[in-house]
Order: C-alpha cells, then structure tokens, then sequence
C-alpha cells in the first residue's frame, strides 16, 4: 500500500512538474514588423535631360497614416492587426522606393527628396488614399491606391494629375501574405508612376 501510495505521490508531482513548465514557459507576444521595399527593376531607360525632381513626402490618409496594419473583413470597415504591424509608416517607406524608381529611369539630371527644398524643374506631390488587406472577397486582396500631382517650379501649377489603383491576389487568407501581396501592387503603383512622370514632365 505504501509503495502504490508513492508511485502516486511521484506521479502527481511529475503531471506538476510538467504543468508548471508548460505554464511558465515564455509565450511568444512579439509585433512582426514588415517592411515595403519592392521596386519595378526593368523599366525602360530614358535619356537623361537637364531637368531636376524634387520628390515631397507622400500624405496619407489618416486611417492608413500609422505603423498599424489595415484589413477589413466587412464592408465600410477597417480594423488593424494587433500583432503585425509595418516597421515605418507607408510614407515613409514609399518614399525612398519613389526616389529609386524615378533614378532608374535615368531621365532627370538629379532627384531630390526633403530635406532638399532648394531650386528644382519639377515637383512631384503624393497622396496614399489605400493599403488594406479586403478579406470580403475570396481570394482575399491587397487594396494599393496612391494620387500623383506633377507640377512645374516656376510655375508653381499642377501640370498633371493621376488615380492608381492595384488589387493584387493574396496567396493565404494571413497578414504575411497581405505584406507579400502589398509589395508587388507597389512594384506595380511605381511603375505607373515613373511611367506618368516621364510622359508629363516632356
């Protein structure tokens, strides 16, 4: 009786054991941080003129003005994951892929960005109006909608404006695939970008 009572007493001490490693192991709480850096890298290249641009920081929407990732799930809805989130805000990561897509056409002398606010020929302005994954459709989408202003400096007038929007498949109903999806509809906004600049800045 005494040996069947200690064969009892270590098991329930082992299924303790156990229990307590399992409920003080660390549990993972961390933020993924995702990055924007896709650019288009076969775009036709232009013979260099004279002319500068001077590339301002994007606006964007408030809703999609934050570090926090949108999705939606229901329409004339936008929620944010609570765990997942861009390691800088979408402006601050389209700008810089804005500078290197526009430099790779090779058809401005030089392209600035701020801090520069010296003398330029051109100036382009852009808004993000959209960066949500729409999980109301099947297979879900990434929803990319940027404004582009081209003005002239001497001028100071909007010598053109232009509407992108892309929606590109998501291959999993999951945020890293909305991330995946979100890169290539900027590969896509950029190159239709570039594309605008070069024919309005002729």
């Amino acid at each position: 009786m005494k040996v069947d009572m200690a064969k009892a007493a270590l098991v329930a001490l082992c299924v303790v054991l156990f229990s307590g490693c399992t409920m003080f192991s660390p549990v993972d709480i961390s933020t993924k941080k995702y990055v924007l850096n896709r650019i288009p890298l076969d775009l036709p290249k232009q013979q260099t003129h004279s002319e500068t641009l001077l590339v301002l920081v994007p606006e964007t929407d408030p809703i999609y003005g934050t570090t926090q990732m949108a999705y939606t799930t229901l329409a004339y809805q936008i929620a944010y994951f609570s765990r997942n989130e861009w390691a800088e805000t979408p402006s601050q990561m389209i700008l810089p892929l804005i500078v290197a897509t526009i430099s790779n056409t090779h058809y401005f002398r030089e392209v600035l960005s701020p801090p520069y606010f010296g003398r330029h020929t051109f100036a382009l302005r852009t808004e993000i109006l959209e960066l949500k994954q729409d999980f109301t459709s099947d297979p879900a989408m990434l929803q990319f909608t940027m404004r582009f202003y081209l003005s002239r400096e001497a001028t100071n007038q909007v010598i053109a404006t232009k509407d992108v929007s892309v929606r590109e498949a998501m291959r999993e109903k999951n945020p890293y695939a909305g991330v995946v999806a979100a890169n290539e509809a900027a590969a896509k906004v950029l190159r239709e970008l570039a594309t605008f600049v070069v024919e309005k800045a002729r």
